[in-house]
């Protein structure tokens, strides 16, 4: 279960996180996410398959002007289920040479429509983590299953609630060469999984996140340490919840804004480890 570390190793957690980003330019920390230009031989397309009885709603994209297998990144979306806004990161990943795919955690027929259903739905998934795992490996095989996928490339990234996902996809033994968490929960009841991890983690997340705050970034570093599991986190400062996401907003007072700066170093950071894991 999750154990408190004290405030002094917090802070030297704080302290050292942060000097792993600090390589960064001024120049690029300034400006918004650098995306590959559009391009217009990035093709997509809607995949449904299932999960059990559960009809599933998945989303693809790919550059098709690019020959052979490519390295699969698997996108798992917020709170608010698949969208615009994992779809956008597909067609970007698709642009930087990948297989993009993005599961559909909820399911074809749950589209949140506000926050109350928001929360309603993925805190069923908070009760059932083994459900969801499944729910998550059930997307990572459909992915698999694509012509133009590379089975011995694979990465998993997720958003706010997806975050949470992609760590415990990690968790439950999946064969992925990392996963990356953007300001993620971090939080987990079965510590001990990490353990089965088999590939890399990286955790990018916001100093200031009160949704999930310094002790889940601490237990986080007790647990990842103990399973002797290779990963990095990195912390933001001053970036709150969401801070890859527009639609959040500009007012860190209320616990989740869109920060430009975070959003810039945190893409630059995927791709130099996608770069490593992928080498």
């Amino acid at each position: 279960m999750k154990k408190t570390l004290s405030v002094g190793v917090a802070a030297v957690l704080l302290l050292t996180t942060i000097a792993s980003i600090a390589h960064f330019s001024a120049t690029s920390e300034a400006q918004d996410v650098a995306l590959q230009p559009e391009k217009s031989n990035i093709t997509t397309k809607v995949v449904t398959y299932k999960d059990g009885d559960t009809e599933c709603e998945g989303f693809m994209a790919w550059d098709s002007a690019q020959s052979g297998k490519r390295p699969v990144v698997l996108i798992v979306h917020d709170w608010m289920g698949r969208g615009e806004f994992d779809e956008a990161k597909a067609r970007d990943l698709a642009g930087l040479g990948y297989l993009a795919f993005s599961i559909d955690v909820y399911g074809k027929d749950v589209r949140p429509a506000n926050a109350g259903e928001a929360g309603k739905a993925a805190g069923s998934w908070k009760g059932n983590i083994a459900g969801l795992r499944t729910r998550l490996q059930a997307g990572m095989k459909t992915a698999l299953a694509d012509k133009n996928a590379d089975s011995s490339k694979v990465s998993a990234m997720g958003f706010c609630f997806g975050g949470t996902c992609v760590l415990e996809l990690a968790r439950s033994g999946a064969a992925v060469n990392g996963v990356i968490s953007f300001h993620g929960g971090l939080g987990t009841e079965t510590p001990e999984d990490a353990s089965n991890i088999k590939g890399k983690v990286l955790v990018l997340h916001g100093a200031a996140d009160p949704f999930a705050n310094m002790e889940e970034v601490v237990a986080l570093n007790k647990e990842m340490s103990d399973a002797k599991v290779n990963y990095e986190i990195d912390l933001y400062g001053h970036a709150v919840h969401s801070f890859t996401n527009k639609a959040a907003g500009n007012d860190p007072k209320r616990g989740a804004a869109y920060d430009a700066q975070a959003d810039a170093r945190s893409w630059k950071r995927m791709q130099d480890f996608f770069n490593e894991i992928f080498e």
